[in-house]
């Protein structure tokens, strides 16, 4: 493939039911795996964090390098930022004090921040619109400030209210089914909805997969943090492998 028909290439997944699925379970996957590398192993927030920064930008060079989409690729590198944004948002709220409230606000501030210089040097945030390394790069970076700041929101309402974890799961699935209706009945800009959904499906995750491995007094069900990665690894390479999924279309 000579280069010029390599930059036009679109490497990210249309986006369909099964890919909110895959998602959801993979961000329960990066509560869960990042909390056994940082609090099971003992490594802390900070080196995990290091760790998986070097992995999340060995997987985001593979996929910029790729000639076309791959699946497994993709959402190993969706793993890496969520397990990432675990361990980050983790030590943001905890390790350097500025607690749920300041680790969220500033999360969201990067979030935005990288959506809009993304936006005034590409011309637009559209998945379809994913065809060059440029938008690759900040496709990613945007994806990991998400990831880390639905960590980050996860931990504030379910650890900053009476609601625990599956109160919390109830609230975000609350919020996500309100996306979906706006999504099919109103004239909200679907970008703006798409992303919006991309944040919210990580605090559900994180809720879950804390409620899946914190402590029987903390009200989780107190699973080993290895064994429930597993499974949920397990069912992602299940849906991945069984439900095919096509490149995003092209936007006109």
């Amino acid at each position: 493939m000579n280069a010029s028909l390599k930059g036009l290439v679109i490497k990210v997944p249309e986006v369909t039911l099964m890919f909110w699925v895959i998602k959801i379970i993979a961000t329960t996957l990066g509560e869960t795996g990042g909390d056994a590398l940082s609090m099971s192993m003992g490594l802390g927030y900070l080196t995990s964090s290091v760790i998986f920064s070097f992995i999340f930008a060995t997987a985001v060079y593979a996929q910029i390098k790729a000639n076309s989409y791959n699946s497994a690729l993709y959402w190993t590198t969706i793993i890496a930022t969520t397990t990432l944004g675990t361990t980050i948002a983790d030590y943001a709220t905890r390790s350097l004090n500025i607690g749920y409230l300041g680790g969220s606000l500033l999360l969201f501030v990067l979030l935005i921040a990288s959506l809009s210089i993304w936006y005034r040097s590409v011309g637009t945030i559209a998945v379809e619109s994913i065809n060059t390394s440029k938008s690759e790069i900040f496709y990613w970076v945007t994806i990991m400030f998400s990831q880390t700041l639905g960590t980050a929101l996860g931990d504030w309402v379910a650890d900053t209210s009476n609601l625990g974890y599956l109160g919390a799961a109830i609230i975000f699935s609350a919020l996500l089914i309100l996306i979906i209706c706006m999504y099919f009945w109103t004239g909200v800009s679907k970008t703006m909805l798409f992303w919006s959904a991309f944040v919210l499906t990580r605090p559900l995750g994180a809720v879950l997969g804390d409620y899946l491995d914190k402590p029987l007094a903390q009200g989780g069900l107190a699973l080993s943090r290895f064994s429930a990665s597993a499974v949920l690894l397990v069912f992602i390479i299940i849906f991945v492998y069984f439900f095919s999924q096509r490149a995003a279309r092209k936007s006109h």
